[in-house]
Formats: C-alpha cells, sequence, structure tokens
C-alpha cells in the first residue's frame, strides 16, 4: 500500500530536504583517527626490562602530549582499560594546544565530556571515547591531554615506549597551565585522538615493534620513521597511525599482545585505508635471548604463515597491506644486558623472510627497509650512519631514510 503524505507536509518535507542538501554537499567530513597509542599491558614484576612508570595513581593527574597528523576544528580522544581487571575512574579530562614541555598555550584549555559528564567510569577491558571537543588544531600540532584519578587505580594499561614525556602531579590540576611534578615516557590509558576531516582524507596504520614504535629516537622530538611520514602526508590529507608496540611480534606475546591477536583492535578498528607491516625481527630475536630463553627458533615459514594471516584479515575486510623486509641486526644489543638476540642462524631466517617479502607477490606493495638501511660494505648490519649504537634500532637519520623511502603511491591504490 503507498501512503500519500498531505500537499502542505510533503511541501515542507521537500523544502527541508532541499536546505540540507547544499550544506552536507559543501562540507562533508567525518571522524578519522590522527594519533593512536597501542594499549599494552603493565610489565610484569621481574621483567628483564623496567616498567617505567608507577603501579597505581591515587589523587593524581597526568598530561600526556600528543602530535596529530591531521588537524582540524573538532577533536574525540579515546581512553582504555583493556588490561585492568578493575574499573578506572577519570575524575576529570582535560585537552588543550601544547604549550611545551608540562605547559598549555592559553586560551585553549577545554574541559573533556563523556555523554555530557565531566567525568567516567571505565569497564575492564573496554575503551571509552569522548564527547566531541572543540579545539581547532593544526596539522602536526601538539595536543595536551591531562587525565585526574581521584581513586587508587592499578596502573594496568599502559603504552609503553612513549618517546615523549608525560607530566604526573598530586591533586586534580587538569585544567593547570602548567604542571611541576615527576616525569615519566609511558603512556597510561590514552590510546587514542580522533579528529572531524574532510571526508575525503585517508589513513595509513603502521603496524609495528620498537622500530616503529621509535625505540633510539630523540625523545620529544617526534622523530620515529612514522612521524617524518606524517610530516611528509599531513597536508595531503593523510594521516598516519603509529600502531607500533616495542617487543612486539607476528605470532607470539611479548611486551603486548601478538600482532595476529591485536589486528581487530589496532588496524581494522581504525577503518584505515592501508596497513603498513613492518614485524618480524622479535619472533626471530626473542627465542633463546633474555627475553625467552627457553623459546625454540623461529622458522621462516612459521614467520610467513602469520603474515599470510595478516594478509587475508586485511584482504577479507578491503584493506590495502604494504609490507616491509626486516633491517640488518647483527650484534644487536650485545653491550646491553639483554644476550642472546643475534646469531647468524636468525640471520639466515631474517633474509629467507625477507626473500619471501620481496618475491612472493603476496603484499599489495614491499618497501625495502633492508636494502635502505643495509651496509653495502656489510649487509647484516646497518649502515653506520643510520645506526642509533645498539646494531638493532636506527637512530634519528635511519627514521628519517625509511620514511623519505616510501612512494606515496605504493601506500595507497589508485582510485
Amino acid at each position: 500500500m503507498t501512503t500519500h503524505l498531505p500537499k502542505p507536509l510533503a511541501a515542507a518535507a521537500l523544502a527541508l530536504a532541499l536546505a540540507a542538501a547544499p550544506a552536507q554537499a559543501a562540507d562533508p567530513t567525518r571522524w578519522v583517527g590522527t594519533w593512536t597509542a597501542s594499549p599494552q599491558a603493565a610489565l610484569p614484576a621481574g621483567f628483564v626490562l623496567p616498567n617505567g612508570a608507577p603501579a597505581q595513581m591515587r589523587d593524581q593527574t597526568v598530561r600526556q602530549v600528543a602530535r596529530v597528523s591531521l588537524g582540524g576544528k573538532q577533536l574525540r580522544i579515546e581512553l582504555s582499560n583493556a588490561y585492568g581487571d578493575q574499573p578506572v575512574t577519570i575524575g576529570a579530562a582535560h585537552i588543550a594546544r601544547s604549550g611545551g614541555g608540562a605547559r598549555i598555550q592559553a586560551g585553549s584549555d577545554r574541559a573533556i565530556t563523556f555523554g555530557g559528564q565531566p567525568s567516567v567510569t571505565i569497564q575492564p577491558g573496554a575503551p571509552v571515547l569522548s564527547d566531541p571537543i572543540a579545539l581547532d588544531v593544526a596539522a602536526l600540532g601538539e595536543v595536551a591531554v591531562s587525565l585526574y584519578l581521584p581513586q587508587t587505580t592499578a596502573l594496568k594499561t599502559l603504552h609503553w615506549e612513549g618517546r615523549q614525556d608525560a607530566y604526573l602531579t598530586s591533586g586534580n590540576r587538569a585544567a593547570d597551565a602548567q604542571l611541576q611534578g615527576e616525569t615519566i615516557q609511558t603512556r597510561p590509558f590514552l590510546s587514542g585522538v580522533y579528529v572531524q576531516a574532510p571526508a575525503a582524507a585517508r589513513s595509513v596504520v603502521v603496524l609495528g615493534d620498537s622500530i616503529t614504535d621509535g625505540a633510539a629516537s630523540t625523545p620529544n622530538q617526534n622523530r620515529r620513521w612514522p612521524d617524518f611520514l606524517a610530516a611528509r602526508l599531513a597536508q595531503r590529507d593523510v594521516a598516519v597511525l603509529n600502531a607500533g608496540i616495542s617487543g612486539g611480534q607476528v605470532l607470539n606475546d611479548g611486551m603486548g599482545v601478538s600482532a595476529l591477536a591485536r589486528f581487530e583492535r589496532d588496524v581494522l578498528g581504525q577503518k584505515a585505508d592501508t596497513v603498513f607491516v613492518l614485524l618480524g625481527i622479535n619472533d626471530i630475536g626473542w627465542p633463546g635471548s633474555s627475553f625467552e630463553p627457553k623459546r625454540g627458533p623461529m622458522s621462516a615459514q612459521r614467520l610467513i604463515a602469520g603474515y599470510r594471516q595478516l594478509i587475508a584479515r586485511a584482504r577479507l575486510n578491503s584493506l590495502r597491506i604494504v609490507g616491509a623486509t626486516l633491517t640488518p641486526f647483527e650484534g644487536a644489543l650485545a653491550d646491553s644486558p639483554i644476550s642472546g638476540y643475534y646469531n647468524t642462524d636468525k640471520d639466515k631466517v631474517r633474509q629467507a623472510v625477507n626473500a619471501w617479502i620481496r618475491d612472493s607477490g603476496e603484499f599489495d606493495a614491499v618497501v625495502d627497509f633492508d636494502a635502505i638501511t643495509r651496509d653495502p660494505a656489510h649487509p647484516a648490519r646497518f649502515l653506520p650512519a643510520y645506526d642509533s649504537g645498539d646494531h638493532l634500532h636506527p637512530g634519528d637519520a635511519g627514521y628519517r631514510a625509511m620514511a623519505e623511502a616510501i612512494d606515496e603511491a605504493v601506500l595507497f591504490a589508485p582510485r
């Protein structure tokens, strides 16, 4: 049966539709991830590396600085209690443009609400998303997010390799122009920033380990290789999201859950256009080392099977997937408390995996970071100019070279 509106109502409906259409066409936007820090569980007691954060917080404010990739006039933040076993209460939250260090820019402070409320309780295992916040932030601008935790709160969920100072002080100081107190380089609870961006904006999620997380880069300077890539692409409305976790592996949990376990949350959850994968060196290096002294050696076949699972998941979700070869690591961590990370048998596995990445054609595209960073005179090692000194992680110059080697055409299929 066909229902007809009375003529006055039909005319009014048509007028409303015509009035709305130009506004929708003139300013189409969507929410896009512009910054992320993949959540990890706090490191267990006795782990070979220190946790770098207090075990708990009570009546304290933590201020964290994040450099966005895309800018905009409306933001939202995401907080995570992914690994908590108790609810986490945020008593107050504020965001502002960073003024450098623990300072905020005058006049830019905004209170953050959640469902219209100034406080929120995050359930165990869950994230929470804020209401939209009116704050004009430029592309590559830095925001300061301040969280007040009034109750005794175990710090179970964090991002370990911050490479950025966060500031911890007593009391509710979320709105203060400057904080005084302890400095840490972990990221408690803050897992994402979203921006209202043009509908045509695109995004790339970089799924990686400590080399993507920026280990050995200069702190507070945004010199991880995804940072350099973001600086190249921000003016082209491309967001670059760093989903690196130090110690990350394809197959096994390490200092975070495996890539196979976190792909849904850290990649597919971003609704990105492309995922860029630089992972596998820890799958090879950790077994038999101080990290995993009892685990048996990794084989190229097992690691390739893991990559194939990532590729299949990406294709199932119409997501472009780009693979990167594994960088050299002869002598890795030899001068540190970590022993057994490198040997020649492990390097043979790396080389077999790299040959497959280059030649199999299974990724949509490939970037050869091995060829870019290795020393031609000693291919199992980094080029000295790119080596941070630990023979596992590039320094700032190496990270820049990696980012500059990526052609935008590799990241996106033709439209």
